[in-house]
């Protein structure tokens, strides 16, 4: 299966949720939160760095969960309008 290439705009949106998923993390281990997630840590370090941005629903779900995150602000805070997602730390 051939992906289409990713444009601007989503590799954009990916790092900014990356940005954000570092930022909710705070103190935590990287490897603490992929456990909880039930990921493993390279895949968290990819997302995290927007080498991974369009992660799976199943896969942020279970980082919202992780992070004590709701799914609706994450949404929000990452929406493709919303250039003002970096390194703002959503509450639960």
């Amino acid at each position: 299966m051939v992906r289409t290439p990713l444009s601007p705009r989503e590799r954009q949106r990916g790092e900014r949720f990356g940005a954000l998923l570092r930022a909710a993390r705070g103190e935590r281990s990287m490897v603490d939160v992929a456990a909880a997630a039930g990921l493993s840590a390279e895949t968290l370090r990819k997302i995290e760095t927007g080498r991974a941005p369009t992660p799976a629903f199943f896969t942020i779900a279970a980082l919202a969960g992780a992070l004590h995150l709701s799914l609706d602000e994450l949404a929000a805070a990452c929406a493709e309008q919303d250039d003002d997602c970096d390194g703002q730390v959503l509450s639960a």
